[in-house]
């Protein structure tokens, strides 16, 4: 097997679209592995009252565009049936549900064998290929594409006296829509789109909300256009080329000022407190001695990269993260991660999907040739 594909998302689904373009034929050439039961990535996971109408910036996957999709219809089954089609059409043969735990060098002589087929009867030779231990087997190839995002890490901080609440406790990650929280008192931790969001959705039902976030949070006015979107991109990349774990684009772009955004700050929804020093069993508590009490606590603290499953190839830095060039680990050229820092995000992904599959092609045409010579 020359490339495994590790998720697919809108950025394992670029990828492999490239992949496909670029002359490789699914199951012989190259294998797309999803952990998640069915088409539709991260999406498929969300929350049913983030209807398509209120997504910001879905970008089309390249080759197909999204069309007449309805906006009232909740973006799950939107752009999961857009996947499902777009996996169909241009004939990817995804493999799911696969769950990949472990990536190895085979040189290493620690990662048993495989013959690139997934059903692990192989020599055994690493052969300077990757070693991909699946569910379904083990795959050896040439060079590995990491599309695997951040929803399958929810962030959650730690506070003093956390395990003492008696609410309810949960994150963005298992949020169920406002429904829930009828006659709630609700706290919402965390300044980004989805605290923001899920705030507006619980405030209309509850009896009572609170906004807590670390930083104060940053409304954006008037439009974000290319220079102000490069410029946002720049700084996640900063952070990737320096080692550190990324940050999401949205953190640093601020959140824009729309018409509902507006009308929630001038009721005082979006009234914001500075973040809590410890959590009691009945809520939650400040060292300057104000409390406000809480039947559940909801965490919208984002997520972290799913990156564990690379751990054995020593990839990340002494700051914690990853550093790439463009795509590319520095550590390992054959390994690419798309979807990470600063292409997370819709766009970003369809153009990181391009150029791992550019770099992956000059470095196979490079083994090759050398191969030939010896």
């Amino acid at each position: 097997m020359d490339v495994v594909v590790i998720g697919a998302g809108q950025a394992g689904l670029s990828a492999a679209f490239h992949l496909r373009r670029a002359g490789l034929e699914p199951d012989r050439d190259f294998v797309v592995l999803d952990h998640s039961p069915h088409a539709g990535g991260a999406w498929q996971f969300r929350w049913p009252s983030l209807t398509y109408g209120k997504v910001h910036g879905m970008y089309a996957l390249p080759g197909m565009e999204l069309t007449g999709a309805d906006p009232a219809r909740p973006s799950s089954e939107v752009i999961g049936a857009y996947f499902d089609t777009y996996e169909r059409t241009f004939d990817l043969r995804v493999h799911r549900p696969v769950d990949v735990t472990a990536v190895r060098d085979g040189d290493d002589g620690d990662g048993g064998g495989g013959d690139g087929d997934g059903d692990g009867d192989g020599d055994g030779g690493g052969g300077g290929r990757l070693l991909v231990e699946t569910s379904e087997g083990v795959y050896a190839a040439r060079a590995l594409i990491n599309a695997t995002g951040t929803w399958d890490r929810p962030f959650w901080p730690r506070y003093q006296g956390q395990e003492t609440f008696r609410g309810r406790q949960l994150h963005t990650s298992g949020y169920p829509g406002p429904e829930e929280f009828a006659g709630k008192r609700v706290i919402v931790v965390g300044g980004g789109a989805s605290g923001t969001q899920h705030l507006m959705e619980i405030a209309e039902v509850a009896a009572e909300t609170t906004w807590v976030t670390r930083r104060e949070p940053v409304f954006r006015e008037g439009p974000f256009g290319e220079a102000e979107g490069r410029a946002a991109v720049a700084l996640v990349e900063e952070r990737v080329r320096l080692g550190l774990p990324p940050q999401s684009v949205v953190s640093v772009t601020g959140l824009p000022l729309n018409d509902a955004i507006r009308e929630a700050r001038a009721s005082g929804v979006l009234d914001r407190l500075p973040m809590f020093d410890r959590i009691t069993p009945t809520g939650v508590a400040w060292e300057d001695g104000r409390t406000v009490d809480a039947d559940v606590i909801l965490w919208a603290t984002g997520f972290r990269a799913a990156i564990d499953h690379l751990t054995p190839l020593r990839l990340r830095e002494p700051g914690g993260g990853i550093r790439v060039e463009g795509t590319r680990a520095v550590r390992d050229e054959r390994v690419h991660l798309v979807g990470y820092g600063p292409s997370a995000s819709t766009i970003g992904a369809n153009r990181a999907g391009r150029a791992a599959v550019t770099d992956i092609r000059r470095l196979l045409t490079r083994e090759t040739a050398a191969a030939a010579t010896t």
